[in-house]
């Protein structure tokens, strides 16, 4: 169990000065990490299930899978990251290293031969979602771990969080709302996956150019790699034992669960529910994309005032209230009136999600005097990868409700199995967030930090 550090080594730590990194460099890299992965949760499904024909099932299997995987090679890689020292910084070798991996198996994860089929298929399939999701931990937990150390006050630290989730927004306008055009009209067909090579290839450049600015770019506070470097086991014991930690956690997947079914099956919501063609995922894209940046702006500012919790509370609440009129949405209008009411509460758990998170992790650095930012950030991105699982799970749910099992075999009715993938699944979740968020008491922001 890690133990408190000495007194002296507290006050040292306290009373150096903070280094600063200007917020538009540190919020670049966002751009970079939301590209890749968000073209593969946007595009996975129709991709893999209905062009190369991968049953749902096994969809659902693997990334079953991946959720088990993930629990340990999160904190495993935290851990690596808080511990490490080096003339460059804690956080940064393992950012550059994360971005190359990404790249390279992102192509590769858009590249599978038209002829793969069966076992060959589901093996190509789980090499490269699981090494994409391995390097997007790896970046993800380091990344994370850089808004606290970074931006020790609340104020700042909203305000660059706020910057970042623009930048991700950015980076959703390309990776979701561009690429069904791209991939099936501009560089390829609708009946080809060339497109989704073409675009992976070019999508790639970008991420790891824009990373790696950011890396040569940010200031690590030295101070922190003074510190005491955590026990693996120590910490474990620390973080599955905190209370406050499942509760945040839980709470957090209620957000990226919904989300991550929104972004995964909207394109065939388009398909099959509306009977519209793929391309036209551009546009619902776009709307709840660009209304997102307008709520978050405005909801970075209503945090200054009223503080994280309250508007993270009340996000919650708007954002399942969002997917009731997708369930009854019939034309391209009404799915992008529903995506509307989805965008404003979607962006106000963007705005505040990190926040609280952040809060929890000042707390742990003041009742242990260690800076165990990048395992605790890993631990949490375990909540963010149950949203693969439970995915695959509502995925692998459609065969067995709806007789949807692949592009090559859609049942009866697919329209109505992704009106429910859409609609019924993440609504049910974010209740649950909706719930969890009124139970939980978040640590107090106006506590003195341990820089």
């Amino acid at each position: 169990m890690a133990t408190d550090a000495e007194p002296a080594a507290r006050a040292s730590l306290s009373a150096e000065p903070q280094p600063d990194t200007p917020i538009w460099r540190y919020a670049s890299a966002f751009l970079g990490m939301s590209i890749p992965i968000n073209m593969i949760r946007g595009s996975m499904l129709l991709y893999y299930v209905d062009l190369h024909g991968l049953d749902a099932r096994a969809y659902g299997v693997v990334m079953t899978v991946y959720a088990i995987l993930d629990a340990i090679d999160n904190p495993v890689l935290g851990w690596f990251s808080d511990r490490t020292r080096t003339r460059f910084g804690r956080r940064r070798p393992w950012l550059l290293v994360g971005a190359t991996v990404l790249a390279a198996c992102f192509v590769g994860f858009f590249s599978a031969p038209d002829d793969l089929s069966g076992l060959g298929l589901v093996a190509w399939f789980t090499f490269f979602a699981l090494t994409c999701e391995a390097a997007d931990s790896m970046l993800g937990a380091n990344y994370g771990a850089l808004l606290p150390e970074v931006y020790p006050a609340e104020r700042r630290r909203a305000s660059a969080n706020a910057a970042r989730q623009g930048a991700q927004l950015i980076g959703m306008v390309v990776s979701l709302a561009l690429t069904p055009m791209l991939a099936t009209q501009v560089l390829g067909s609708q009946e080809t996956t060339i497109g989704f090579t073409r675009t992976a290839l070019i999508y790639a450049v970008i991420a790891w150019v824009v990373i790696a600015f950011m890396v040569v770019s940010v200031r690590e506070n030295p101070h922190h790699a003074e510190s005491t470097k955590p026990a693996f086991f120590g910490s474990i014991w620390d973080i599955v034992r905190t209370r406050l930690f499942w509760q945040i956690g839980i709470a957090s997947a209620c957000y990226l669960i919904p989300l991550a079914m929104l972004l995964a099956g909207v394109q065939l919501y388009v398909k099959y529910a509306l009977g519209l063609p793929v391309g036209d995922a551009l546009w619902i894209q776009l709307v709840v994309i660009v209304l997102a940046g307008v709520g978050l702006a405005t909801w970075a500012q209503v945090i200054r005032r009223v503080g994280a919790p309250k508007v993270w509370r009340a996000a919650f609440i708007v954002l399942a209230v969002g997917f009731v009129p997708l369930y009854f949405a019939n034309s391209l209008v009404t799915t992008m009136a529903a995506g509307a009411v989805i965008a404003v509460g979607w962006s106000g758990l963007m705005a505040t999600n990190d926040l609280i998170q952040a809060r929890m992790l000042d707390e742990d650095a003041r009742r242990t005097g260690l800076h165990r930012e990048g395992i605790y950030l890993a631990a949490f991105g375990f909540f963010g990868r149950l949203s693969g699982m439970v995915n695959g799970l509502a995925v692998s749910s459609l065969g067995y409700l709806f007789g949807y099992y692949s592009g090559d075999d859609p049942g009866p009715d697919p329209g109505a199995a992704f009106r429910f993938y859409m609609s019924i699944c993440p609504l049910a979740v974010a209740l649950i967030g909706v719930v969890l968020s009124r139970i939980i008491k978040v640590p107090d922001a106006n506590r003195e930090v341990i820089v």
